[in-house]
């Protein structure tokens, strides 16, 4: 019987320390999501305007697609701004364990993840369910508003950082328009010869470009974390 009461005061204080912990980290992140959804709508009537009456097509559009999803469309490019319902905790060769911000608290390594991804507009056009996107950054925020931002080159900030920057409209406002930034810079290549030239009947009644290439910035190169492309057939 003490063992069962035992067990029962473990559950109790798991649920009262790292499962309430938890829901404040996801309500923290839901805010600043919602926040992020703001800056998008006002970021997009602001660019719109200062663009006057140029070429429709470049102008931003910004869609709320739902809690935890919303878009700007930017010229030929899709920036998608993704929440995940879940908390995490990093995995244990994270460098942020090695921070003195976590090693004082563990429970400071719970974070939500707000991802950013970088499409190409076409490929939601046109349906090209096979098109590739690419992971260009992820905002961790954690019960205490403390944030990191882990990403390409431009975007990535040092994890000695963590635990002394606290998330603010600014800062996401500057991470929003370096996605944007890096998302104009990061060009469309041509696919390798060998990937595309051979296509069936099928294929062509369905038009090839739609169907037989998977379409996706830097295409037939490897995207690393440190922004370095290698082409893929000379890798060792």
């Amino acid at each position: 019987m003490p063992e069962t009461e035992d067990k029962k005061q473990i559950i109790v204080g798991t649920l009262k320390q790292k499962s309430l912990l938890k829901q404040k980290v996801y309500d923290i992140t839901l805010e600043w999501f919602s926040v992020i959804k703001d800056i998008l709508k006002n970021l997009a009537k602001d660019v719109n305007a200062n663009l006057g009456n140029i070429d429709p097509r470049i102008r931003l559009e910004y869609t709320d697609r739902s809690n935890f999803d919303a878009q700007l469309k930017v010229a030929g490019d899709i920036l998608l701004f993704s929440m995940h319902s879940n908390v995490f905790q990093f995995d244990r060769d994270h460098p942020a364990w090695k921070t003195p911000y976590i090693q004082k608290n563990r429970l400071n390594a719970y974070s939500g993840i707000i991802n950013i991804y970088n499409f190409l507009f076409d490929s939601f056009r046109y349906s090209r369910l096979d098109d590739l996107g690419y992971l260009i950054a992820r905002i961790f925020i954690n019960h205490e508003n403390q944030y990191f931002v882990e990403g390409k080159r431009q975007m990535g900030m040092l994890f000695s950082n963590y635990g002394n920057e606290s998330v603010s409209r600014d800062s996401l406002q500057t991470i929003i328009s370096t996605a944007i930034q890096y998302s104009l810079e990061f060009d469309l290549l041509v696919p390798p010869y060998d990937t595309v030239k051979i296509a069936t009947v099928g294929q062509a009644e369905a038009k090839i470009q739609h169907s037989r290439v998977i379409t996706g910035k830097r295409l037939g190169f490897q995207f690393n974390s440190d922004d370095v492309l290698i082409n893929k057939t000379h890798e060792t």
